[in-house]
């Protein structure tokens, strides 16, 4: 017990740290108990004390890529891996950036509300609860192309740990208007491009260009 609450504290110290929600634990970053409702300074003996001092363009850039980084759970090395492949690709490097982070399979069971968060979405593609186009997928960065269809395997369903609470969690969600969701079949669809330019970010994306661009 002991170690999960240690987990769970990591999790709410990142979010204090970047100061914001980074919804590293789901719905229960939308309570009162959430941290950063709870403790609006930054982690540490020291931190509601410490005296705000003025952050170069370097800090605020480093700021914003670590709180995109954690927000999607991804390691360094993928993160900018991504970012480099947005900016060998021809359009504009924001939206291909942000492109290629929200196709990724994990983070679309997570827009679908399959997965309480980024991190719970992972395993359960990691365990193989999910089909795409009919064919077991078990890689969270699968990239899921327009028109793919995402199910839930029949068996994962009687899984009581993973998906018990699923109906009463999908009543009412709301899905990104690039996915459609089926609350009959249990799927979801990607219906079109997710679209940097209709969202309102949690980080500053024109920041993390100028950081890997410096």
């Amino acid at each position: 017990m002991p170690e999960i609450t240690t987990q769970q504290d990591a999790k709410c110290r990142s979010c204090r740290r970047c100061g914001r929600k980074l919804f590293l634990k789901g719905d229960r970053c939308l309570t009162p108990s959430c941290a950063v409702t709870k403790r609006k300074y930054g982690p540490g003996m020291h931190g509601e004390k410490k005296v705000a001092s003025r952050t170069s363009d370097y800090g605020s850039q480093l700021k914003e890529k670590q709180s995109a980084r954690t927000s999607y759970n991804l390691r360094e090395r993928q993160f900018k891996a991504y970012f480099d492949k947005a900016v060998s690709h021809e359009g504009e490097t924001g939206q291909n950036f942000y492109q290629v982070l929200e196709l990724r399979l994990d983070n679309i069971v997570r827009r679908l509300g399959w997965g309480k968060s980024m991190k719970h979405s992972r395993q359960l593609v990691n365990h193989g609860h999910f089909l795409v186009n009919g064919k077991k997928v078990s890689i969270p960065s699968y990239q899921v192309k327009v028109n793919d269809i995402i199910t839930v395997k029949e068996a994962s369903m009687k899984n009581r740990q993973a998906f018990a609470d699923l109906a009463e969690r999908m009543k009412g969600k709301e899905v990104a208007d690039w996915l459609f969701y089926d609350e009959k079949e249990i799927s979801g669809k990607v219906v079109g491009v997710p679209n940097v330019s209709k969202v309102a970010l949690d980080f500053d994306l024109k920041a993390i260009i100028e950081f890997y661009s410096r």
